[in-house]
Parts: C-alpha cells; structure tokens; sequence
C-alpha cells in the first residue's frame, strides 16, 4: 500500500481530509475558477486554437493534479508560455484554423503528457536542476516580451501577425494607419484600471 501511496498521493492525504478543509477548497474552486476561465480562453487563442479548447485543456488537469499531485499549494492550469511553445512548434506543420493543426495540437499534448509521466514514474526531476536560472529567466523574459508584443494588435484592433518579435512589430508598424480608436479607448481604459 505505501508503494502505491508514492505514486497515487492521494491516497495519503485522502484519509486526512476533513469537512474543513472542503469548505477552504470550494472557497478556493470559485476563486480559481473565477481567475482560469478568461486565461484558459486567451492561452486558446495564443496558442491558435479555438477559445473553447483552453476551457477543455484546464480540466482535466486540475482532475489529475488532484490524484498524483504532491503540493498542496501549487497551481496547475494553462500558461503562456507553454501555450506559445504549441503554436511555434506546430506552426510548422499545419495552418492555423485547420483540423490539422487541432489534431497536431492534441498529439503534441499527449506526447508532453507521455513524457511527464514517464519522467515522474523514473523520479527524473533533478534534471531539472541542471538548466542554469539565466536561460530559464532569458527565456521567461522573451515569451512575455512576445506574448505582450502579440496582443497589441488586439489592443489596437488591427491585422497583424507573425510568429517572432520583428515579425510582430513589423505587421503592427504596417497596419498602425488603421488603428481602430474605440477599441484602444476600451482596451487603455482597462489595462488602467488593472494597474490602479
């Protein structure tokens, strides 16, 4: 039973799990709920699939960490990165808005997952502790420059693409003629309302 216990965590904490705690995890359900639907909706888009497959993507992981997750504390759900990473790398091979690029998306998931499993089953984490934190913040640090650089478009409600930063900038540099000025009215009058 313990063997299976290091695998399945769950069934360690399960036993201890009170009335109170339920009630601090449903307060927590809304809360995230409330945060992870509109990021699970903008990660789609990022990633270039229909909106509603982010909703579908932040299910069942949330199921899953539940059962084999080990912290208590950490959030799991869809993230920027990892969702520009699926249009870069399936770009590639298949159009945006095609049933290939779905079908690409959803073997490039499963893969990852494979993995993840295959390297939580071999205990391989500690490779992890070999990437050195200026490539990992570089690389954070660039996917959010672009990520950024990549909603401006909608910010301004103008046509652009492109899947690097002067590719972005070049496209939004073209179509700045046409800024359309209720969208940006609305989109500068939110973004200040986040910041204050």
């Amino acid at each position: 039973m313990n063997r299976l216990a290091d695998y399945l965590p769950i069934l360690q904490w399960g036993r201890r799990y009170s009335r109170a705690t339920l009630t601090n995890d449903m307060v927590a359900a809304i809360i995230v709920t409330i945060m992870l639907i509109p990021q699970s909706l903008a990660y789609a888009m990022l990633a270039g699939l229909p909106a509603e497959i982010g909703l579908y993507a932040s299910i069942l992981p949330l199921v899953a960490y539940a059962v084999f997750g080990t912290s208590r504390t950490l959030a799991v759900g869809p993230v920027a990165v990892v969702s520009l990473m699926t249009a870069s790398a399936i770009g590639e091979i298949a159009a945006q808005g095609t049933p290939a690029y779905l079908a690409a998306a959803m073997l490039l998931a499963f893969l990852s997952g494979a993995m993840l499993i295959a390297m939580g089953l071999f205990r391989l984490g500690f490779v992890a502790n070999f990437l050195s934190h200026p490539v990992i913040s570089g690389f954070i640090t660039a996917s959010g420059l672009l990520i950024a650089a990549g909603q401006l478009k909608y910010l301004l409600g103008i046509p652009a693409s492109g899947h690097t930063l002067p590719q972005i900038v070049i496209g939004i540099a073209e179509n700045i003629g046409s800024v359309n000025l209720p969208t940006l009215i609305l989109g500068a009058s939110v973004l200040a309302f986040l910041y204050f």
